[in-house]
């Protein structure tokens, strides 16, 4: 098990670091592995490649065990999206250290707040979000959304942080 990993540090061979293009389609198979289970928005190619400086991989051995993104909003606010784990892989810290890693790039960035939209928000108050009303969101986070077939009837939990 992993205990904690950098936004671009090894433990135990496991990395932690920004994706590159040539992470793309495997960044692709991994989130559509959850979007087809309807776990998690589908994000089309061409999605990932015009948005690839947000996203990080979590790298072990060569294999990529999990991705996250962080999507900036606005000044003062960021999203936390995309987090997908492989199979066999969770409960291993690569979803922890994802998020570590995008907290990290928040905080370099002097964003103040970042929020994410989830199944699972007991994982996230583990790391000291809180549950929040989707409604205290502003508007515009809402444009993946309507691509969404859950939309407007949007099942998800709405968790917050905010950063020192």
């Amino acid at each position: 098990m992993i205990n904690t990993v950098s936004s671009t540090g090894k433990v135990g061979g496991a990395l932690v670091r920004k994706a590159v293009i040539k992470d793309v389609k495997e960044i692709y198979e991994l989130v559509e592995s959850f979007a087809r289970k309807g776990d998690m928005l589908h994000r089309p190619l061409n999605d990932l490649y015009a948005n690839i400086r947000d996203f990080f991989v979590y790298e072990k051995d060569g294999e990529i065990l999990g991705t996250c993104a962080l999507h900036i909003c606005w000044e003062d606010l960021a999203e936390v999206r995309s987090l997908a784990v492989k199979e066999g892989a969770a409960g291993k810290g690569v979803g922890k250290g994802l998020v570590d890693a995008c907290l990290d790039e928040a905080r370099r960035f002097g964003v103040r707040r970042v929020f994410a939209l989830t199944y699972r928000p007991a994982f996230f108050e583990k790391m000291g979000f809180r549950s929040i009303e989707k409604d205290v969101l502003p508007h515009k986070i809402w444009g993946d959304c309507i691509k969404c077939v859950k939309f407007p009837n949007c099942d998800e939990s709405a968790v917050m942080i905010e950063l020192g």
